[in-house]
């Protein structure tokens, strides 16, 4: 009798175990279910077109590829097509800096110039590692400079020459004392790691990183090497896709030139919950934030759900170069990742791994929204601007959830009608109802004091850069225009 209720009892668990495996199996399935349909619904809507990876729980749930890696030969992404990064590439540079902090042969509080001995000794002496790793150095950016991409990007440059004439400028603010996005400083950590090692930083990477991760798809991006499976990067415009501008390689380097894949991406993922590369005080360095909730290479935050109480831990980054834009994002509680790589820029890859997040924690999620931008443009070519912005009014006021009505909208339709098609009037109209609706976007003012300098209205340029450096103090292109324009502004 007494083996016989033990057999019952152990038969009835069995039924239960199995019963929850196919109740989470179910579970699962639905969940990888809904993933597709969103992912979909961006790709009607031409707001992506890339290659995605899901994993919950550290297993793989989800990847796909989505749309053309090649336009011109129709060649589909999949899973291993090869996608460049762009300033995910910083996590990769914090980590070689990190195992040389290890290893005894940096300091975090060291400064740039005793590690950089071609550094100008004025401002390096000032700027700690830790400055270059949390953007908080005060080191002007370079990709911050005026008419950087039109002028200087397509040039190659060595590290040191690139260093010494772009990443070398005087402080914006005192090192330490605030948070600006800097590509310099990335660039300089670049620097740094090949002086200190004597290789090139490409070297490095596939050294300490790659290699011992079987990141084999992964590296560092130049035009001149056979990389099979890389993705072409392509711009979106109102007329269609169009070849993204070149860009040498050289420059965007340690902040910004590697390429990966989604597979690759989801091993660096789980390396950095070992010591495979580092060790676990190291790591909480790295994932510690700091100013703006930014730690070494990745942003930390909090992330709330609707409807719950409940916070997750996401450590996040995106990145955006010619012709792609892409973002990871780990929840680390419970080892979920998020990987989206997109060969046409354009999409809100954020918003999108926030839908998916929602999707795995069973909570309401938003689809993408219609682009407000190009319904306007159609208008405005078959008829003109003011019907356009007459259309505008109405879809705002009547359909508010259906269109993207976001300030950065109004911006790229403005800024194409300014810059592609030379309809600098119609520009200032959109701007000027970009900044109508959104008064506080200082972006808004420094499009529209552009359009009105082309135009030749000093008066009103002056008028909408300053507005826009009264709203971000840190515009340097509107410090640079002002100065110009108030130079050559004859006296009244």
């Amino acid at each position: 009798m007494k083996r016989s209720a033990l057999s019952i009892i152990f038969s009835a668990l069995l039924s239960l175990v199995f019963l929850l495996s196919i109740q989470i199996h179910a579970f699962s399935q639905d969940n990888i279910s809904k993933i597709d349909v969103l992912i979909q619904a961006y790709i009607d809507l031409g707001q992506f077109n890339g290659s995605v990876l899901v994993a919950e729980k550290g297993k793989v749930i989800y990847k796909k590829g989505f749309g053309l890696a090649n336009r011109e030969w129709n060649l589909p992404n999949e899973p291993n097509t090869k996608f460049r990064l762009g300033s995910i590439t910083k996590q990769f540079t914090s980590m070689l800096i990190l195992q040389l902090v290890e290893k005894g042969k940096l300091d975090l509080q060291g400064k740039l110039s005793d590690y950089l001995p071609y550094y100008r000794k004025d401002t390096g002496s000032q700027v700690t590692i830790h400055h270059l790793l949390t953007h908080s150095s005060g080191i002007p950016s370079y990709t911050s400079i005026p008419n950087f991409f039109e002028e200087i990007s397509r040039d190659p440059y060595s590290v040191e020459e690139f260093v010494k004439k772009y990443c070398s400028g005087d402080f914006q603010f005192e090192p330490g004392s605030r948070f600006l996005y800097n590509n310099s400083g990335y660039f300089l950590l670049g620097a740094i790691i090949e002086e200190i090692t004597g290789k090139t930083y490409e070297e490095v990477l596939n050294e300490k990183i790659f290699s011992p991760l079987g990141m084999e798809n992964s590296g560092y991006d130049r035009p001149g090497p056979i990389i099979p499976n890389r993705a072409s990067g392509y711009s979106n415009a109102f007329d269609g896709y169009t070849n993204a501008p070149y860009l040498d390689m050289s420059l965007p380097y340690a902040a910004g030139s590697l390429y990966s894949t989604v597979e690759d991406l989801y091993l660096w993922d789980q390396a950095l919950y070992t010591e495979k590369l580092l060790s676990a005080e190291m790591r909480e360095l790295m994932f510690t934030p700091h100013m703006t909730n930014y730690g070494y290479g990745w942003g930390v935050r909090q992330k709330s759900l609707p409807d719950s109480k409940e916070k997750l831990i996401s450590i996040a980054h995106g990145g955006g170069i010619n012709g792609f834009n892409t973002w990871i994002e780990r929840l680390v509680d419970e080892k979920h990742l998020i990987v989206l790589l997109n060969n046409t820029p354009g999409a809100n890859l954020g918003q999108m791994s926030d839908a998916i997040i929602r999707i795995l924690y069973g909570k309401p999620y938003d689809f993408p929204k219609k682009s407000i931008a190009n319904i306007l443009y159609k208008i405005l070519m078959e008829k003109d601007v003011k019907s356009a912005i007459e259309q505008y009014e109405t879809l705002k006021k009547d359909h508010p959830k259906d269109y993207n009505f976001l300030a950065q909208e109004l911006n790229t339709l403005g800024y194409y009608l300014l810059t592609e098609k030379k309809r600098t009037k119609d520009a200032i109209e959109i701007f000027k109802l970009n900044i109508k609706a959104y008064p506080k976007y200082a972006n808004g003012y420094d499009s529209l004091a552009e359009a009105y300098m082309i135009s030749g209205d000093k008066k009103l340029a002056i008028k909408n850069y300053a507005k826009s450096l009264e709203l971000n103090p840190n515009n340097a292109n509107a410090v640079e225009k002002l100065n110009e324009l108030v130079k050559n502004q004859p006296y009244d």
